[in-house]
C-alpha cells in the first residue's frame, strides 16, 4: 500500500530501507488550534489505504502501475550521533546523498520517500530531540522532491505531549499534513496514543507492521512497529474507514510471526484470533 493506513513498516537503517517484515483520544488544551484538514475529500473518517501515489490524479505521469513497481526510500536522522551510527555521516552529508538519489529517481519517475529517523527521542542523545530540527530536516527532503516524509520515532520513546509539540512545529513550519506519515515504535508502549494525538492533529498516514515485526540494530531494546492489526483495530473503533479486513492481517501476522519463530506481538491480533477460533 502507498500511501496506506496502515503502511508496511521499514527498517529503520539505512541498508535495508525496504526490508520484509523487519486510549481514548487525548484532551484537547483549550487554546489548541483546531485540528487541520484531512487528506481525504470524499469521507471525513476515510483513511488513504487505496490511495497509491502510483494512481494521482494530480500526478498523471505516475498513474501506471505496470510502467513504476519500484519505489525507494532514503533515510537521515535527527540527530548527529545516530546519522554517524546508522549511515556512518553527518545530518549534513546524508542530505547531500539523499539529494542525489531523489534527483535520479525522479528523472525516472520513481516515487521517493523521506524518514526522519529519531525524530522523539535517540538512543545516544536521549530523549529531548529538538522539534525545530526535525521539521528543518523535513523541510529539506521535501524541498529535494520527496513524495512524504515519514518522521520516525525509532525508539519508541515518544509521549502524548512530546508527539503534538513535533506536530504543532511540522506545521509552523509550513509542512503541510498531506506530505507526512508518522512512523511509531512501541517500546513503551505509547504507539496508538501517539497515534491517536496525530489522528487529531490530522495526519492521516501511519506506519506500522504485521505482528509488531522490526526493530533497530542501533537502538538497544526498541521493539517493532506499532503492529497493524491494532493499529487498524484502534482505527476502526473511531469511526475510521481504512478499507483493511483486520481479521485477515490477523491471520497474516499469527502466520509471519510463527514462520520467523517469534512471538506475536499484538493484542489485537491475537484477540482476533481467538474469536475467530471459537
Amino acid at each position: 500500500m502507498r500511501p496506506a493506513v496502515p503502511r508496511s513498516g521499514h527498517a529503520q537503517h539505512s541498508g535495508h530501507p525496504k526490508a520484509p517484515p523487519t486510549p481514548p483520544p487525548s484532551p484537547k488544551e483549550q487554546e489548541e488550534a483546531e485540528p487541520a484538514p484531512i487528506t481525504s475529500t470524499e469521507d471525513p473518517n476515510e483513511m488513504p489505504s487505496n490511495k497509491s501515489v502510483l494512481n494521482d490524479p494530480v500526478k498523471p505521469e505516475l498513474s501506471s502501475a505496470s510502467e513504476i513497481h519500484t519505489e525507494i526510500s532514503i533515510f537521515t536522522a535527527a540527530t548527529e550521533a545516530f546519522s554517524k551510527a546508522n549511515t556512518n555521516c553527518s545530518i549534513a552529508e546524508s542530505l547531500e546523498r539523499c539529494k542525489d538519489i531523489v534527483t535520479l529517481a525522479k528523472s525516472r519517475n520513481i516515487p521517493a520517500r523521506g524518514y526522519v529517523s529519531v525524530a522523539l527521542g535517540c538512543p545516544y542523545e536521549g530523549p529531548d530531540v529538538s522539534p525545530s530540527r526535525v521539521a528543518e530536516i523535513t523541510a529539506s527532503l521535501l524541498e529535494m522532491g520527496v513524495d512524504e516524509v515519514s518522521v520516525a520515532d525509532t525508539t519508541g520513546m515518544g509521549t502524548a505531549p512530546r508527539t503534538r509539540d513535533l506536530l504543532k512545529t511540522l506545521s509552523s513550519a509550513g509542512i503541510a499534513n498531506q506530505d507526512l506519515a508518522l512512523h511509531f515504535h512501541d517500546t513503551y508502549g505509547q504507539a496508538l496514543v501517539n497515534t491517536v494525538v496525530s489522528l487529531e492533529h490530522g495526519i492521516r498516514t501511519f506506519d506500522s507492521s504485521v505482528g509488531g515485526l522490526g526493530g533497530c540494530p542501533f537502538s538497544k531494546g526498541a521493539t517493532g512497529n506499532i503492529a497493524t492489526e491494532d493499529l487498524v483495530y484502534c482505527l476502526h473503533s473511531l469511526g475510521a474507514t481504512t478499507g483493511v479486513n483486520v481479521d485477515k492481517v490477523a491471520e497474516i501476522g499469527a502466520w509471519i510471526s510463527t514462520k520467523l519463530d517469534r512471538s506475536n506481538d499484538s493484542r489485537a491480533g491475537k484477540a482476533v484470533l481467538a474469536r475467530l477460533r471459537t
